[in-house]
């Protein structure tokens, strides 16, 4: 089959190229906008608490919002505030007023803090209309504009934080990080590539390539999500350009050296190249056939935003493949070697000193190679039973000098941290309107839970039957404390003192956090196993063997148990953190494990080959790592080096989510598909292929055919009828 499409799109790459040209103009003409969200409430199913609570508000106050953005205003001295400080801050805001600021509906001064060290001004906006509209970050900005000249002399100073201010410095870092992974990535494939090839045509082919199929990417995602009404994260852009060219590097990698490999042998370009197709197709499908299921099992995830994510990342996997099955042939065989222009070195055979030697020392040994490998796995993996979940999102997704962060950090000194985004508790009532007595009681409870810092006086919607109260928790919204006090406490609290007839729900962000906790328990305990079993069934197709799929999942499991076990050792125990991002393991998961099995693939694709070629199972082994040890250290490089350059984005989590996601493909190059397999698949010879006969040779499989022809046909070749 991959024969005839190497020969196909090799006969006619014009066709070929112009077909690609074709799509990608329809699909960039049809395609609707892709709209991202950063409203964490948007994923989450509607039974979870906190998704009623905000319809029971939306429903009861249909008019009614939390100010948008809060300024926080002290004194540049660091001194308590005084009367007149006071006085100025009511100037401020009266002067901030008359500028009559688009989307502003409202400024209100309040009090000074108890310890007099802050001031707050909460500002009202209009309501977001979609994901796409401005309106409130445009009032930020402008607000940030005119707050100097507000204050003027006045011996205070300002910064403006809130739920908005948040949001607008989060798509700036979001979009300089991205620009910086973007450049980063690109500069990293060119530096590798003409390093591995010293070839600034094949150093430039992926690029040129990837950025031209991402409009199709692009728009693919775009009606999917239109489709399926699929909620599209902000950070997925990040995660997809990685991926994307990441990823289909790989692919064009893996094409391309067996590409050389057959010109070396004295195949003619076009020879080579339909050749190289034959010779990694099936591999290279099995792989993304691998990532693509891994991908598509968040469709499980009781969260929206992984349910995209998921489709996402698959379309993108299958594009990439798509477009190095033929894209990429295409445009090689037209230009045949000079691709590798001005490079010689093509032409020559290395003599794979390295690659052999340690090829030549695990067939010796592979047992102890087994054994170091797989101890240095489990030893790393240790660590992971220390991960600690963490939900701080803001700080994670924003820069630590953005302005909300630091006024943020400001506000505390004389607030309830809560006070940035407050949790709300809503009462509704099915037995008629909410008696007046028993909302002083109940906001009395909730006054009295632990963690609790201030209860505002309820507001009552105008039909008596529902009340809201804003609670503002002693603690930050995204920290472990907070998530404690809604999780237990406050929820306690508002579902014990509700009066008979009237039901209670706590919600906002920390709720939501609170509930996205569960919901990932649950998605673990469904997706990875699902995920894992369709991986399997892939590599059994694949090998033809039910043996081999086990072990080799099992070295993916165990390499992922590291990554995670080195992230919670550098992260939490070197560095401090109180913990990782909560979304780190299933992230880990769809590239670790995932792409991690790429190379196993790709490595037990050769020992199969070199097997049936007549080697023993270590000389097979041996000769497997000194042949695809180069095309996996350097598909290695290139993926863990995508991936690290995330590291450079300027904020906790994606640097992170870039540390472990590179270690993670780093382990699943260097050291389970380059030892651990190979020795694991040499120590069990040919068992490993049972019941199948995936390592049978082509002179034994000619024997058992003639053997099986003589037994329906005695009689002798040449002889009688033949």
């Amino acid at each position: 089959m991959f024969a005839r499409l190497g020969r196909l799109v090799v006969h006619h790459p014009w066709k070929v190229v112009a077909l690609w040209v074709l799509v990608a103009i329809a699909v960039l003409t049809t395609a609707p906008q892709l709209q991202s969200t950063t409203d964490q409430s948007q994923f989450l199913p509607a039974h979870y608490e906190s998704v009623r609570a905000i319809d029971m508000q939306q429903k009861a106050f249909p008019d009614s919002a939390p100010p948008a953005a809060l300024i926080v205003l002290e004194r540049a001295d660091g001194a308590p505030m005084s009367e007149a400080d006071a006085d100025s801050v009511a100037a401020v805001g009266a002067r901030l007023g008359d500028r009559k600021i688009t989307d502003v509906t409202g400024i209100q001064v309040a009090p000074p803090a108890e310890n007099r060290l802050v001031q707050l001004i909460a500002v009202q906006m209009t309501k977001m209309t979609s994901q796409t509209d401005t309106a409130q970050t445009d009032a930020v900005t402008a607000l940030r504009s005119a707050l100097p000249d507000a204050l003027g002399d006045t011996g205070l100073k300002a910064g403006i934080t809130g739920q908005a201010a948040q949001l607008l410095d989060q798509q700036e870092s979001t979009s300089k990080g991205l620009a910086i992974v973007g450049i980063a990535t690109v500069l990293l494939i060119v530096l590798l590539l003409l390093i591995i090839f010293r070839s600034p045509v094949l150093a430039l082919l992926p690029i040129v390539v990837l950025g031209g199929v991402s409009v199709v990417v692009n728009g693919l995602i775009a009606m999917a999500a239109e489709a399926f009404d699929l909620q599209v994260d902000s950070s997925v852009t990040t995660i997809l350009l990685v991926v994307l060219y990441g990823v289909g590097t790989d692919y064009i990698l893996f094409l391309m050296f067996r590409y050389r490999e057959r010109l070396r042998a004295g195949d003619d370009a076009k020879t080579a190249m339909v050749e190289a197709v034959r010779r990694v197709g099936e591999p290279i499908v099995s792989a993304a056939a691998a990532v693509i299921i891994a991908f598509l099992a968040l469709v499980l995830s009781t969260l929206g935003m992984f349910r995209a994510m998921g489709p996402a990342l698959a379309i993108a996997v299958a594009v990439a493949l798509a477009a190095g099955l033929t894209l990429v042939p295409a445009i090689v065989s037209l230009l045949g070697a000079k691709v590798f222009w001005p490079s010689k070195a093509w032409r020559v055979e290395p003599k794979g000193a390295f690659f052999g030697a340690i090829g030549a020392a695990l067939g010796r040994r592979p047992r102890t190679f087994a054994a170091v490998s797989g101890g240095l796995l489990v030893a790393f993996g240790i660590f992971a039973f220390g991960f600690h979940p963490t939900f701080d999102l803001t700080s994670g997704s924003t820069s630590s000098a953005a302005e909300s962060v630091v006024w943020s950090k400001e506000l505390v000194k004389g607030m309830p941290a809560g006070a940035t985004q407050p949790s709300d508790v809503l009462l509704h009532s099915t037995a008629g309107p909410l008696p007046a007595d028993r909302l002083g009681a109940f906001r009395d409870a909730l006054a009295a839970a632990p963690g609790v810092g201030q209860v505002a006086p309820p507001r009552v919607s105008t039909d008596g039957i529902s009340a809201d109260f804003q609670v503002t928790l002693s603690d930050a919204p995204e920290s472990d404390a907070a998530l404690a006090t809604v999780r237990g406490p406050l929820r306690d609290a508002a579902h014990a003192a509700a009066p008979q007839g009237a039901t209670a729900a706590v919600g906002g962000m920390t709720a939501v956090f609170v509930d996205f906790e569960d919901a990932m328990a649950h998605d673990y305990s469904v997706v990875f196993p699902v995920a894992a079993v369709l991986i399997m069934l892939v590599l059994a197709l694949l090998l033809r063997s039910v043996v081999a799929p086990w072990y080799l999942m099992a070295s993916v499991f165990l390499g992922f148990g590291a990554t995670l076990g080195a992230s919670v050792l550098v992260f939490q125990h070197l560095q401090g953190h109180s913990g990782l991002i909560f979304t780190l393991p299933v992230f880990m998961y769809l590239f670790v494990v995932a792409l991690g099995t790429d190379y196993n693939i790709l490595m037990v694709a050769r020992l199969r080959e070199e097997a049936r070629a007549g080697r023993d199972p270590k000389e097979a082994a041996a000769q497997a790592v000194r042949h695809t040890g180069p095309t996996i250290a350097a598909a290695g490089v290139i993926l863990a080096g995508t991936f690290a350059s995330m590291m450079l984005a300027g904020n906790d989590v994606i640097s992170s989510m870039g540390f472990a996601i590179s270690l993670g493909i780093a382990i699943a190059a260097f050291v389970m598909a380059m030892f651990f397999t190979p020795a694991v698949t040499a120590l069990l010879g040919h068992r490993a292929w049972w019941p199948g006969h995936g390592d049978r040779t082509a002179q034994r499989d000619t024997r058992a055919r003639y053997a099986t022809f003589e037994q329906r046909d005695p009689t002798p070749v040449g002889g009688g009828r033949y």
